[in-house]
């Protein structure tokens, strides 16, 4: 947790790592956490559920780290040995490498987290750039992917860059700056529970510190998605201020019309409420 590139100060590293691990104490489930070697290096897993069971990858967004599957993993877990995995170069206990997207280094990143795991084929669950990511994978490795449910991927639709423009002007205005803009971003922050509430000021606090991904997302073409053998199901906010839903839905729409797609009207990027309906479309994707 102290690379200078991905963090702001050695210091703002280590709070970011003291609470992270003070969000997984409140990891509703039984969970083992792993600490995998890799060819761009040590990757943290949150591992739970019955270990006989079918493995689900989860792949978190841009910004931040597996604590964001807390409210989902207490309905999954009696289903699936879930496995969620800090992306790389990402706020979480993962190595800082930021390999290029546009590369394969990223599938051959996670080739090394499941040969370890031992998992031959998993259902894979992405939001944003974790959706991208698995994407991304299941494009280069078919025969590993079971089945995709993503939440708002990147990677499909037209990126928006007002709100890039708007943190340039927000960040430096302190807490109140850093709220407003994600707030612009990704929605109201989650206010309903204790433990909504920490990661919520968990988001804030991983802004101050952390340095975002400034590479422009590459954008998946038409014959890969067309291409895709497994069951896709797709969930979009129709407000989402970071990329174009309107416009992943089409592209799904045109080149993957077997992909199920979900267009929420009045949500943002930040999808919440969502690990039944996600429950539901890995059971009856299962079943097909």
């Amino acid at each position: 947790m102290t690379h200078p590139g991905i963090y702001k100060s050695a210091e703002g590293a280590r709070v970011l790592a003291r609470q992270y691990t003070a969000l997984l104490d409140r990891w509703p489930v039984p969970a083992q956490y792993l600490d995998i070697p890799t060819r761009q290096g040590r990757t943290f897993v949150v591992a739970s559920g019955p270990p006989d069971a079918p493995p689900l990858v989860l792949l978190h967004g841009s910004g931040a780290n597996s604590a964001m599957w807390t409210e989902d993993v207490a309905c999954w877990a009696p289903h699936f040995r879930i496995l969620a995995v800090d992306v790389i170069g990402e706020p979480g206990l993962s190595a800082p490498a930021r390999p290029p997207l546009a590369s394969d280094a990223h599938a051959l990143w996670l080739d090394d987290v499941l040969d370890h795991l031992g998992v031959d084929r998993a259902a894979f669950v992405g939001t944003s750039l974790g959706g991208r990511l698995a994407l991304d994978y299941a494009v280069r490795r078919p025969e590993r992917v079971e089945r995709l449910v993503l939440r708002c991927p990147s990677g499909i639709g037209r990126q928006k860059t007002a709100v890039l423009a708007a943190s340039l002007l927000l960040l430096p205005l302190g807490r109140w700056g850093r709220r407003t803009m994600l707030k612009l971003a990704l929605g109201p922050l989650p206010p309903t529970t204790a433990r909504e509430h920490a990661f919520g000021e968990a988001v804030l606090l991983i802004h101050r510190h952390f340095r975002p991904r400034r590479e422009r997302i590459p954008v998946i073409d038409d014959a890969a998605l067309a291409a895709l053998p497994m069951p896709v199901h797709v969930t979009l906010g129709a407000r989402d201020r970071l990329l174009d839903s309107r416009h992943t839905a089409r592209r799904l729409q045109r080149s993957a019309p077997h992909a199920t797609v979900c267009l929420l009207p009045g949500e943002g990027h930040l999808l919440r409420g969502l690990a039944e309906p996600t429950l539901e479309a890995l059971l009856a994707e299962a079943a097909r």
